[in-house]
């Protein structure tokens, strides 16, 4: 039983983790600025509202709550903003995580797990990709996210932080329960915006590009379910503890699906039509994308309950539909 700092543990991925802390015994103490989250999605233990760069808010709360470990999800996230707005990212991710690692010190804490990205590996050279690839990120939110793993390293060689990073592939879904999901304002994502073309909330999905060197022309990802990227932060703040070192794992499915493939196993779970537009390309988009993730599953001992797109697609429609009815 221990209590652990959720920071951005208002959004997507973070609500879903304090979920699963809670669901083990532990109490999730969220650290929130509401700019993106939701105050809706705090539903497993205490909300404590406070921008990332205040270093004297976090130590205040650290000092009150008395946390074991931090995991920390405050992080913008949309790639074509970093492309507008490199300096936002650079600051807020970077940044932010410098302000909240210098406080975790002052404070006497010393295990950390964070969500980074496979954005860190831009355009990788084979799918698929292990933690062995070449980091060469493409954007300024890989930049930044790859630029945040090597201040934790920074941080372990200078006062001992105990640190593991999540490269996420792509999390999709919702819990099965039905009491979070994903709420972003804009929506960026595959699948959502997928679900909202089937609700008419959107006229159509568009098909950014359909010449790439796939099966179908169309871009291949790895669908990762959320619920399951939140079984994978407790795994790691586990291996932080009892390894008192620093590493990088992969969360994926290992298994891709093209944009058409998605929209088709759409149309059939929803039974909506799904009108599809083609677009251009989009800059540094690769043409697959696909998580290695055997080093997370044989030292963390992750084993993903929902890696089937079927099961991403009915639990994030379930979802959307709670949410526009």
């Amino acid at each position: 039983m221990a209590t652990v700092l959720i920071t951005g543990g208002a959004g997507y991925v973070g609500s879903h983790a304090c979920k699963a802390l809670a669901r083990a015994g532990h109490t999730p103490v969220v650290y929130d600025s509401l700019i993106r989250g939701h105050r809706e999605l705090v539903k497993w233990g205490p909300l404590e509202i406070g921008d990332i760069h205040d270093r004297a808010r976090l130590i205040e709360v650290m000092n009150r709550h008395h946390p074991v470990a931090v995991m920390h999800f405050a992080s913008f996230i949309f790639v074509g903003e970093s492309v507008e707005k490199p300096d936002l990212y650079e600051e807020n991710i970077v940044g932010g995580t410098r302000t909240l690692v210098e406080a975790m010190a002052a404070a006497g804490v010393d295990n950390l797990v964070v969500s980074s990205s496979a954005a860190v590996y831009g355009n990788p050279a084979r799918a698929p990709v292990s933690e062995d690839e070449p980091c060469r990120p493409v954007n300024p939110y890989g930049v930044s996210k790859l630029k945040m793993e090597q201040l934790l390293a920074a941080a372990q060689k200078s006062h001992g932080l105990a640190w593991v990073a999540l490269r996420y592939f792509n999390a999709a879904g919702a819990d099965p329960d039905g009491e979070t999901g994903e709420w972003h304002d804009p929506e960026t994502h595959l699948i959502p915006r997928v679900l909202d073309a089937a609700l008419g909330r959107d006229a159509a999905i568009t098909i950014n590009g359909n010449d790439y060197p796939t099966p179908d022309g169309t871009c291949v990802r790895d669908y990762v379910h959320v619920s399951d990227l939140a079984d994978a932060h407790l795994l790691a703040w586990r291996h932080a503890v009892g390894n008192r070192e620093g590493a990088a794992f992969n969360l994926g499915s290992s298994r891709g699906f093209s944009v058409r493939e998605v929209v088709d196993a759409a149309r059939k779970i929803t039974g909506r039509s799904i009108p599809v537009v083609l677009g251009v390309r989009r800059d540094g988009d690769p043409p697959v994308l696909v998580a290695d993730s055997a080093r997370a599953r044989s030292i963390l001992g992750w084993a993903p309950q929902r890696s089937d797109l079927a099961s991403q697609i009915e639990d994030a429609w379930a979802w959307h539909l709670k949410m526009h009815k």
